[in-house]
């Protein structure tokens, strides 16, 4: 098997496992593709890389030479970028519970625009800027009340999320007067994000009408950021939305919305992350033992909840294959567990699988996303290496933690 043209076995042979990998033509051809599709002529657009989804130097240094912004959502995050240079200018600050701490770092380093939250968030900011002496750029998360049909882990716009505020309510109502007296923080625009891994158009649809809707509250024109979290391809029961269809209906909704009630905008956002990133990734394992049990049969990788929590935080589902054996008769049905001293350690469960023996590789599919992000050093596993592969060629872009980092902030 060969990813961008290079032998995944020769990865194995040069990293080990487990193994973050990311095809880099892949992820080139994701961010090309939301950049040329999202645009309009009747106001500017900007395309944002939710970097939660994988926040590492190489990917954000891939965002500035494609042109994208970037959605930062802690202080780490921001350190990050500016480390390699992002432009401060370009980045956007989200989060629920920003401390102190953390909007002084924003401020000071000039971060393009922050996405407050709530009412203590925008009192918090005024006082800051004041001390600091800057005019700072805001835009308020807002919550749409639409209810994408996902996890109920990943919703984020049904009414009693713990995520912006809703329109006509108090603190909203206390937001604006604030807004108007201070000569400190620049509203320029509403926010909104309904949820992750979403197949369903209306859902974004009635998302960018009911934002837009907001709008005839003001006379000057503003922006809006309609977030992200659109639907990528883990098994053949996903049903994605290609990015120039999502883009384009986007455009399309929100411009029909403009003309119907007469008002303009000045851009227009979104913040695609993992379905920039998801697809073009693989994590790569080595089998060890294998054992069946009365119901099950298993075999135990080198990895597991550690380099990808997702199946045991929400039951996330994925394809895999034994490299080397893709077309070879699937007439095991394993359990795919890791090494974990956890029972809920489990990767893919009751999946069809050619007989492995101790040893073969198995890749995991569309897993760029989030995997290295959630990774944990429970039971004191090292975080995997990264690699990114690119015309037959691989580079190494985040090495595998040693024992002696493992312990390094211990006394």
């Amino acid at each position: 098997m060969k990813i961008s043209g290079v032998d995944v076995k020769d990865l194995k042979e040069q990293y080990g496992t487990p193994l973050y990998i990311y095809d880099e033509n892949h992820l080139i051809k994701n961010m090309e593709g939301y950049l040329k599709y999202f645009k309009s002529d009747k106001f500017e657009t900007e395309v944002l890389f939710a970097s939660k989804a994988l926040n590492i130097k190489e990917i954000i240094r891939l965002c500035k030479k494609e042109g994208m912004s970037l959605d930062c959502v802690s202080k780490a995050e921001i350190y990050t970028a500016l480390s390699v240079g992002f432009n401060p200018s370009n980045i956007y600050f989200h989060g629920n519970n920003k401390s102190y701490d953390d909007l002084v770092y924003a401020i000071e380093n000039n971060i393009g625009v922050i996405v407050c939250d709530n009412l203590m968030e925008l009192e918090q900011i005024e006082v800051i800027s004041k001390e600091l002496k800057k005019v700072v750029n805001v835009m308020f998360r807002m919550n749409v009340g639409v209810d994408a049909h996902t996890h109920k882990f990943i919703i984020t716009a049904h009414v009693d999320s713990k995520f912006g505020v809703l329109y006509g309510s108090d603190d909203y109502k206390k937001i604006m007067e604030l807004i108007k007296k201070s000569k400190n923080v620049k509203f320029i625009g509403f926010h909104s994000h309904i949820g992750s891994q979403i197949f369903d158009l209306n859902a974004f649809s009635a998302a960018a009408s009911k934002i837009v809707s907001y709008l005839k509250d003001f006379d000057e024109e503003l922006q809006i950021n309609l977030g992200g979290g659109y639907g990528v391809h883990y098994t053949d029961d996903d049903k994605p939305i290609p990015f120039d269809i999502v883009s384009k209906t986007l455009i399309n909704t929100v411009e029909a919305e403009l003309s119907k009630q007469n008002i303009k905008i000045k851009k227009l956002s979104i913040e695609p992350g993992r379905s920039i990133v998801a697809e073009a990734g693989y994590t790569l394992y080595t089998i060890g033992y294998t054992k069946k049990t009365p119901n099950k049969e298993y075999y135990f990788i080198d990895g597991g909840m550690t380099d990808n929590i997702r199946p045991a935080l929400y039951q996330a589902k994925y394809d895999c294959d034994i490299v080397g054996k893709e077309n070879a008769k699937k007439d095991h049905i394993v359990t795919i567990a890791g090494k974990c001293c956890e029972s809920g350690d489990l990767i893919i469960e009751n999946y069809p699988l050619p007989e492995a023996k101790m040893g073969d590789l198995l890749i995991t599919y569309t897993t760029g996303a989030y995997g290295y992000s959630m990774a944990s050093n429970y039971n004191k596993a090292l975080y995997p290496a990264i690699v990114f592969v690119k015309d037959g060629k691989s580079k190494l872009v985040v090495r595998r933690q040693t024992l002696e980092e493992l312990i390094e902030r211990e006394i």
